[in-house]
């Protein structure tokens, strides 16, 4: 199956290291947090933050290596809001089935309300969608302004000089 002419697994090649980033960062985040680290120390290890600097990073790289334009960026940027929303779902959930509250669950992490609920898991996959499509909007005028930084150019493919 490809996705804009590429196929799932050359995204994922394409941004491995930091997808493995965001699943032992988020993960550490829900370990920490049922061992009993307290929340405000386990903030700290914030996928947000991960997210934020993957859609810089990406926004700039998808075109400056040559893997493509604004249309990989979606699913580039959509890879990284996936795994790091499924984590938080995997989270909640799991404060669900054992009624021990987690960070992901937390109510200060919840918009003050209680967030071992189906309703907070939902959300975070509706999250999915919107979080996607939002990362794409502001990603596509970062890569924008890269390609007139870079004059449009992207580097070439081949054996020149070798």
């Amino acid at each position: 199956m490809k996705i804009f002419g590429k196929s799932l697994s050359e995204y994922v090649s394409f941004e491995k290291g930091f997808l493995i980033l965001i699943l032992v960062v988020g993960l550490a985040r829900l370990i920490l947090s049922l061992a009993g680290v307290p929340n405000a120390t386990v903030k700290f290890l914030s996928v947000t933050v991960l997210m934020l600097l993957g859609l810089l990073y990406y926004s700039v790289r998808v075109h400056t290596s040559g893997f493509g334009s604004y249309k990989q960026l979606l699913p580039v940027l959509a890879l990284q809001v996936i795994l790091a929303n499924l984590i938080v779902v995997f989270g909640i959930v799991l404060s669900m089935v054992t009624g021990k509250e987690n960070i992901f669950s937390a109510p200060e992490y919840s918009g003050g309300q209680a967030g071992g609920t189906w309703g907070h898991a939902v959300a975070h996959l509706v999250a999915i969608i919107v979080l996607s499509l939002i990362f794409w909007g502001i990603g596509s005028l970062i890569m924008l302004l890269a390609k007139k930084l870079t004059g449009g150019r992207q580097p070439r493919t081949g054996t020149a000089g070798a």
